[in-house]
């Protein structure tokens, strides 16, 4: 940290913040991925930060049958962060996440939802920051939060590409990486189909009513009431067709309103706001390449609470055991945008001379019978396969234990994948595409494979096998991992620089 901004971060100021996701980040559901687990993890920090008072909001996921128009109120206290008034919108005109409203203008213009989220900040502020950490749930207009307090600051973290992609993350078709916009009309059949809003809502309502019940997520009853309303949804979803098939390429208006979609979340992103924060470097780069003001951007790696481990374990002086076999760890989802399928391609492409001295570690929830068979037909062609069904941070030690190199081969750009950092921490060298942040930990070209190039990643797998990668100089230029009050350090410093109108 340089002078000036010690400075500011001794500056004693008591600071009321507003955190905003579009799932509670203590969801029953355990809705909201890695945003969710950074979000937990900062509100649950700010217990020891007395001179910031959190208050967190969420929208877009809960609905009422009975009482249809928006409205906000406070949810229960939790025990796991008292010192934190958490609220919910109900009925939000813009669902959330970004797919379930796909394509729909209300994501700009919803004057329902935005007159409930005024009325919130008028009877819970005034704040001084607001902190967005999207803006799925509510419409961007939102993001002018002076029209209730001129003094109000506001920050936007993108942890994903919401402003500027409808699906948030750049995938066409479940398929591929998107590379051009074409004035909205890549756009139009983005996904292979689009859920209609009713049936979500209805879906959704249903849970809201359960829990209102005191029938919480994972209970027996829950689970047998969701079923029952699920199997009626979809009979009556088959009966009206409900579900819309989008694949067909169409233009005109509707490519048209995609076009003013991101012209209007750039523009209001560009007005309204004091500050957007970069998770990563690639992230950097997007956005500015996208229209927003560079005068705006900061770059902010999110902190983790594995961050200890980086002071409790030591790197490997070599990736290779002495039996000869490489251990690779994949952790996450099994889905195409996060590479797994590319995984399973490249591997199953693989000469058995170099496949036999790999043991393959994977930690994710179980797929379709298909994608297992394809594990298990591997399996008999590696040295090992460990499978794990999912992971949590209280069973990651056990999954990494073994694990020399950590696998990230997605296929988008994900902005910071919290996997990366999970196994970036205990000294895990990361094997990263070249898209996305994850490859920002390690700073190693050599540890980097063009996302999707099988060869290419093979030849990385090769090189580790002959023992071509040095650890010293992996370790020597590689990002330390920033613990969660570090990271709150120098949240305070952005924060008190954004009132003082200083730019750090």
């Amino acid at each position: 940290m340089n002078r000036q901004c010690a400075d500011i971060a001794n500056q004693p100021q008591q600071l009321r913040v507003l955190y905003y996701n579009w799932v509670d980040y203590l969801d029953d559901e355990a809705r909201g991925g890695g945003v969710s687990v950074y979000q937990r993890n900062l509100l649950g920090a700010l217990a020891q930060h007395s001179d910031i008072t959190p208050t967190f909001l969420s929208s877009g996921i809960s609905y009422d049958l009975m009482r249809r128009r928006p409205r906000w109120h406070s949810l229960r206290s939790d025990d796991r962060s008292p010192h934190v008034g958490r609220y919910e919108i109900i009925n939000s005109q813009v669902m959330a996440p970004a797919h379930h409203s796909f394509g729909n203008m209300s994501q700009i213009d919803a004057p329902e939802t935005l007159e409930v989220f005024y009325e919130f900040l008028r009877e819970t502020g005034p704040y001084d920051i607001v902190h967005f950490n999207n803006i799925e749930g509510l419409p961007v207009q939102a993001l002018d939060v002076q029209r209730i307090y001129p003094n109000a600051k506001v920050c936007l973290s993108l942890h994903n590409y919401y402003p500027l992609c409808p699906q948030v993350n750049f995938w066409q078709g479940e398929q591929k990486h998107c590379q051009s916009f074409e004035k909205g009309e890549r756009c139009v059949g983005f996904l292979p189909s689009a859920p209609h809003e009713p049936t979500i809502r209805v879906a959704n309502a249903i849970a809201y009513h359960l829990k209102r019940l005191g029938i919480r997520p994972g209970s027996r009853k829950f689970s047998y009431a969701f079923r029952v309303a699920g199997a009626i949804t979809r009979r009556l979803s088959k009966m009206t067709h409900l579900f819309q098939r989008v694949g067909k390429k169409r233009s005109g208006p509707f490519a048209t309103e995609f076009a003013q979609r991101r012209k209007s979340m750039v523009a209001s992103i560009n007005t309204h706001c004091d500050r957007v924060l970069c998770v990563s470097q690639a992230v950097w780069k997007i956005a500015e390449g996208h229209g927003i003001s560079s005068d705006l951007l900061h770059l902010s790696y999110i902190g983790t609470d594995q961050a200890h481990h980086f002071e409790t374990t030591e790197p490997r002086t070599s990736m290779v055991d002495e039996d000869g076999v490489l251990r690779l760890g994949y952790l996450g989802y099994m889905r195409r945008d996060k590479g797994f399928f590319f995984l399973l391609d490249a591997l199953e492409a693989m000469p058995n001379a170099v496949l036999s001295k790999l043991h393959l570690v994977v930690a994710a929830r179980r797929a379709d019978a298909h994608t297992m068979a394809r594990l298990i037909d591997l399996s008999a062609r590696l040295s090992l396969l460990t499978y794990y069904d999912g992971y949590s941070h209280d069973t990651l030690d056990e999954i990494l234990c073994d694990v020399s190199v950590g696998v990230v081969p997605v296929l988008w750009q994900d902005n910071l994948p919290q996997v990366a950092i999970e196994m970036h921490a205990r000294h895990i060298p990361l094997l990263c595409s070249t898209f996305g942040g994850a490859k920002e930990l390690g700073n190693c070209d050599e540890m980097c494979f063009p996302a999707g190039d099988h060869q290419a990643f093979r030849d990385r797998i090769t090189n580790l096998l002959s023992e071509k990668f040095d650890p010293d100089a992996y370790w020597g230029e590689a990002r330390t991992p920033l613990s969660m009050d570090a990271h709150i350090q120098q949240l305070k410093t952005l924060y008190n620089s954004i009132q003082l109108g200083i730019r750090i």
